[in-house]
This record gives C-alpha cells, sequence and structure tokens, in this order.
C-alpha cells in the first residue's frame, strides 16, 4: 500500500498535477527570458530548486505569533525597523494591498473625509469603497511628453485640506509605477501644520532611502505612515510588503495594527516572513556594493539611451519632482510602435517587461539585475530605426476625477445596464475600468461617464492595453446605473 507521502510524492513529480504541475508550466513560460519585472529577486537570489516545506508551519511555541508578536518575528521586525529608519515595522504578507486598507481605515474611521490623489493604486479606491469615505481628489498634472501623472503638487495638498479642514489624512502615491516622486518633505509639513497625518503608498519605492545614489524615501521625508512592496524591486518573495511608522508620527500604532489583524490573515506564511528576514539580512550585508552596481548599469543605459534614434527614455519634465530612473520607461512611437508592440518586440528578443499601457512600456530594474542586462536591452533598442510613418501622437491614457453623482456603495448597489461607450456620455457609472497595470482606475462608480474618461479609453484600447471592469467584466459598454435620472 502507498503511504500518503508517497503518493504526495509522485503527485509532486507528475506533470499538470499538484505543486510540479504549476511549478513545471511556470518555468516553461518564462524560459529563456529575461525579467525586466517584479518581484525584485529577478529568479537570482533563492534557490531554484526545492519547496520550503520543512519550514512552512504556523504559531507553535517557539514560531511566534505575527499579530502578537513577542519573540521570533518581533525581533525579525525590528531588524527590518532599524534597516529602514522606521520607529515599528509590520511585517505584510498580503501584499502592500493589506497595508493599505489597514492604514487607510486606522487613519479614517468610517464615513470620514479624506485628501487623495487621484491616481492612487486601486486599493485606495477600495478602502474608500469599504470605509465610505468622502474623498476630496487631487489629480496631479499630466507630464506632456509621455503623458503620465506628474508629481503632487504641495499647494494642490494645501488648497485642498483648505477646503476639507476636517479632513482625516492625506493619501498619495510616490514613487508611481513609472517613478514619479512627489516632494514628500512639503507634503508633510503641510499636513503636520494642521494636524493631519500624510499616508504615503510607497510600494514602487521600497528601494528608496536605503542609498544615496537614490532619491530618498517617505519615512525619512516626514511620512506618517508609509507601505512597501518589499518584492518590487528588493529581494523578497512576491506578496510580501512592509507597513512603517517613522519616530514622530501623529498615526495610532495600536489601531494599526488592529486594522491589520481585520485585513490581513490570521494564518500567515512563514516562508515569506523569512523572505522578508531573508532581505533585510541581504541588504545589511550587500546593500552598498549591490546598490553602487545598480546605479553603475542604470548610468551605462541612459548614456547609451542618448544615442537612441527611435525610443525615447522618461527622465522626468513639466511637473515632475523627482524621478526614480530603476523604471525604465520607454516610447517606441518614432518606431512606429504602441506601447504593446515594444512589448512585444522585445519578448521576441528575450525581454519581459513589466507593463505596456498607451504609447509606453516600462520595464523594471533592481539591485538584482544581472551585470549585463541593461546593456543588452540598450543594445535591442538601438536596432530600432525611425518608421517612415511614427505613430501620431496618442491621447494621454489618464483622466482625473470626473463629476461626482452619488457615493460609491450607491452606484454598486443600484440596478444597471449595459451601454455602449459612444452612448455613455453623461451617464453614472456602475463599476471601476482600468488599465491593469498599473491599475489605476480610469472612472469610479457614482462618476458621471465624461470626455475626459471617454478619450483615455480610446487611447488606450486604440493602443492594445488590457482594460478591467469590476464588477461584471468589461467588453465594448460599460455598466451605468439605470436610475441615474433621480441621482441629485
Amino acid at each position: 500500500m502507498k503511504t500518503a507521502s508517497t503518493v504526495w510524492a509522485e503527485r509532486m513529480n507528475h506533470p499538470g498535477s499538484g505543486e510540479a504541475g504549476l511549478r513545471a508550466d511556470v518555468e516553461r513560460a518564462v524560459e529563456g527570458m529575461y525579467p525586466l519585472h517584479m518581484p525584485g529577486h529577478k529568479r537570482r537570489v533563492a534557490p531554484a530548486e526545492g519547496l520550503p516545506y520543512a519550514w512552512d508551519v504556523t504559531e507553535v511555541p517557539g514560531t511566534d505569533d505575527l499579530h502578537d508578536a513577542s519573540g521570533i518575528l518581533a525581533d525579525a521586525m525590528a531588524r527590518t525597523a532599524r534597516l529602514f529608519g522606521a520607529k515599528r515595522t509590520w511585517y505584510l504578507v498580503n501584499g502592500s494591498t493589506c497595508g493599505i486598507l489597514a492604514g487607510i481605515r486606522a487613519l479614517a474611521p468610517h464615513g470620514s473625509t479624506v485628501v487623495a490623489a487621484r491616481n492612487c493604486h486601486k486599493s485606495v479606491f477600495h478602502a474608500a469603497e469599504l470605509g465610505e469615505l468622502d474623498v476630496r481628489w487631487i489629480t496631479p498634472p499630466v507630464e506632456p511628453e509621455f503623458g503620465v501623472f506628474g508629481s503632487v503638487p504641495p499647494q494642490a495638498v494645501e488648497q485642498a485640506l483648505n477646503k476639507a479642514p476636517h479632513a482625516r489624512c492625506v493619501i498619495l502615491t510616490s514613487p508611481t509605477y513609472e517613478g514619479v516622486v512627489s516632494d514628500v518633505a512639503a507634503i508633510a509639513r503641510i499636513c503636520h501644520a494642521r494636524g493631519v497625518p500624510l499616508f504615503v503608498d510607497e510600494a514602487h519605492g521600497a528601494h528608496l532611502g536605503l542609498s544615496p545614489l537614490f532619491p530618498g524615501g517617505a519615512l525619512a521625508a516626514g511620512a506618517d505612515v508609509v507601505v512597501q512592496s518589499a518584492h518590487k524591486t528588493l529581494p523578497s518573495l512576491t506578496q510580501t510588503a512592509l507597513l512603517h511608522i517613522p519616530e514622530g508620527s501623529i498615526a495610532d500604532e495600536t489601531e494599526i495594527s488592529r486594522q491589520l489583524g481585520i485585513f490581513e490573515t490570521s494564518s500567515p506564511s512563514y516562508p515569506l516572513m523569512a523572505s522578508l528576514d531573508g532581505c533585510t539580512r541581504l541588504l545589511e550585508a550587500h546593500a552598498a556594493e549591490w546598490f553602487c552596481a545598480w546605479d553603475e548599469r542604470l548610468a551605462r543605459f541612459y548614456a547609451a539611451a542618448k544615442d537612441l534614434s527611435a525610443v525615447r527614455v522618461f527622465t522626468g519634465g513639466d511637473g515632475v519632482f523627482l524621478h526614480d530612473r530603476g523604471k525604465l520607461l520607454l516610447s517606441a512611437a518614432a518606431a512606429g510602435l504602441t506601447g504593446a508592440q515594444l512589448a512585444q518586440h522585445l519578448r521576441e528578443n528575450g525581454f519581459e517587461l513589466e507593463m505596456a499601457c498607451g504609447a509606453n512600456a516600462l520595464a523594471m530594474t533592481s539591485v538584482c539585475d544581472t551585470p549585463d542586462a541593461l546593456d543588452r536591452l540598450a543594445g535591442v533598442l538601438a536596432r530600432l530605426a525611425p518608421a517612415a510613418q511614427p505613430l501620431p501622437p496618442m491621447a494621454a491614457a489618464v483622466c482625473g476625477a470626473g463629476e461626482r453623482a452619488c457615493t460609491v456603495s450607491r452606484a454598486l448597489a443600484m440596478p444597471c445596464e449595459d451601454v455602449p461607450f459612444e452612448a455613455a456620455k453623461g451617464r453614472v457609472s456602475a463599476q471601476y475600468v482600468w488599465a491593469y497595470p498599473p491599475g489605476v482606475p480610469l472612472i469610479i462608480p457614482g462618476e458621471r461617464v465624461g470626455e475626459d474618461f471617454l478619450r483615455a479609453l480610446h487611447a488606450l484600447k486604440t493602443s492594445g492595453a488590457r482594460l478591467i471592469g469590476e464588477p461584471h467584466g468589461l467588453t465594448n459598454t460599460i455598466k451605468c446605473g439605470i436610475l441615474n435620472e433621480e441621482i441629485k
């Protein structure tokens, strides 16, 4: 008779079943491709063989409890806090999404008013939906050459707080998916002069502040709550993230812990938590040399980029406070290629990018890239020649807040119908629509369909971007409330 362990071993080694089947499928999917996308370990740091069954444990004596840490997990999180310069750090195994939901709820009780940048990740909008928050949106300026959102202007935050003096917090994303960094220090000063905490989604900037070769991070700039995705640019496993508060934070850390108990799993993965501690230890030992090497790789790439005849590389511009040059935002419009077409061209040449959206494609680099990866990327881009007919200028694939007709919760609860996009102008959306990545909503439930949304939607559809509707999915129609005429 076969034992349970024998059956399990056979399943593990049988293609198409159990863990080995998925693992084999994933390995085939990425074979031969260089990852210019997350996770930041680039499949190079941890051993490729084996799964961590030996230390995939639960809360038993000696292993501590993430939600009431006083032993080995408390020690690990304290090590990470010291590395990042935080007063306290929480390990997150549900990604930055978990930290964003919990952090915002801790700062903004149900039904309260907040100020937030419109280019936040969808999880911020979901936090507002769950808490039925009254959000006063700030739409950052659009950088004209690449059509992406620029930095959040400090004066816009000040104006929004003047109009909403009872706001419980300010929420912004810095850096953005494209590496656009806002002046967090100036914004923090504005917030703190009014006693308002600042929440920064720094999911794409876990590396910031760890080396003077890159822009400083939000913690040192004075943000009260900072959430980072360690897995995006650092050597940590996918789904691992961090929530920090600095010394002097006006956030209530007891309430943050309580909300994490609500939004984060009560069965956290020890392999994921060990990955965060392992990332901390690797950086303690190697950060100086790794960041220096990363800086040198990027310097060579940007130097080579100056000679590219058919590809432009984003380095900042109007409305951009700082740019994290670890994010390579590329446009090959001069070669006649959309972002999706450029991504496909690079895929055919052995590079898998992080994102294609509108006219642009995004390559994510990290401390773990190989020494020659960006040199090879520059070589592939150099072989692209200007097209006889360059891609005509595309409308920016971003848009600000639409006219609010009702709350998100009311819009999601009302009866709705499918309306063709071209006939939807003025109707009230009953769903979110976004391109993923980056996951920034173009419209949210309760907003009226307007020209900006339709323009951005057309630009994205024309470029071949992946559009998602939530709920109900998305085809050539949008879900609209059928009782919109009753909404005042």
